[in-house]
């Protein structure tokens, strides 16, 4: 049941949290947006970890792997997404982040030996062929010659994350809990942000407007913080193959609420497309029967 809590609520928190970033888009540029969300998010995580005296300092030599954790969840994936989304439809940079099952099956495999089963590709094959359906006509309409650039910033994208999952997996069998990994990597992530800001010399506009400000908190607080710590608590606990299904997911509950608010109509090739996706959820986590799990171990 704390596998399906933490699934689930990852799964419904990074579902919504695309109407924030939408609230978001304006005068302040996005990188600056995005140092935003996780300065004030290391903020609220590092103060209650204080506030509780949980807040702890890993051993120096844990550092290096907590920094790539933070480059690779908690800023360079994420700059590639957002500049990705210049080039090609949300709907495509769906689809290639779902791959991230597969990336961390592979990744899983060259860092720590991992078997690639082969149900994991299956739920992964189906899920991104349910996205495609379900994105359809917004990425075949829309995809021009320059969209490789995009294809290619959501790939590169979907890899940092994939080893931003290695990193936290090999940082949990240290014994560094993930609460604490987050607040040290949304830390040292903030000040690379910082760092880039800086170099780029992106102006830094003070955001006054309450919507961006209410979804600012909404991305820091809920879409960083409890998400993020759902998530890598579920790495630890089912392991990077399982829990990156989720990405799957996402656009699924995405496309759900913009039925509701947006008028979103749901057509025959959309709903097959939702039929598959779910479909690579029961591959991916339904137990198999007694009889068969000699040949899936066979398989495997």
């Amino acid at each position: 049941m704390t596998n399906f809590l933490l699934f689930s609520s990852t799964v419904l928190i990074w579902g919504t949290t695309w109407i924030a970033i939408s609230l978001q888009i304006g005068p302040v540029p996005v990188l600056v947006s995005v140092f935003y969300r996780f300065a004030l998010a290391a903020l609220i995580l590092v103060g209650f970890l204080l506030i509780t005296g949980k807040m702890k300092a890993p051993p120096l030599k844990q550092q290096p792997f907590l920094l790539i954790q933070a480059l690779s969840l908690f800023c360079c994936n994420f700059l590639c997404f957002y500049h990705a989304a210049a080039y090609v439809p949300s709907g495509l940079i769906s689809v290639v982040f779902s791959l991230a099952t597969i990336y961390n099956a592979v990744n899983a495999r060259i860092f720590f030996g991992d078997r690639i089963h082969p149900r994991t590709l299956l739920a992964a094959a189906l899920g991104a062929l349910g996205l495609c359906l379900l994105f359809g006509p917004d990425i075949f309409l829309a995809v021009k010659p320059e969209s490789w650039k995009g294809i290619g910033l959501a790939a590169l994208g979907t890899l940092f994350f994939s080893f931003g999952n290695m990193a936290s997996r090999r940082n949990s069998a240290a014994g560094i809990k993930p609460v604490i990994a987050n607040a040290w990597g949304m830390t040292y992530g903030s000040t690379a942000l910082l760092l880039l800001i800086a170099v780029t010399g992106a102006p830094m506009v003070a955001p006054t407007d309450m919507t961006y400000l209410a979804a600012l908190f909404y991305l820091a607080a809920i879409g960083s913080v409890v998400a993020f710590t759902t998530y890598l608590t579920l790495v630890s606990r089912i392991g990077s193959q399982k829990a990156a299904y989720a990405t799957v997911l996402f656009p699924v509950v995405a496309l759900s609420l913009s039925s509701i608010y947006e008028d979103y109509h749901w057509t025959p090739m959309g709903v097959a497309g939702l039929l598959l996706t779910l479909t690579g959820n029961v591959v991916m986590f339904a137990r198999l029967p007694e009889r068969l799990r000699p040949i899936a171990k066979t398989l495997s």
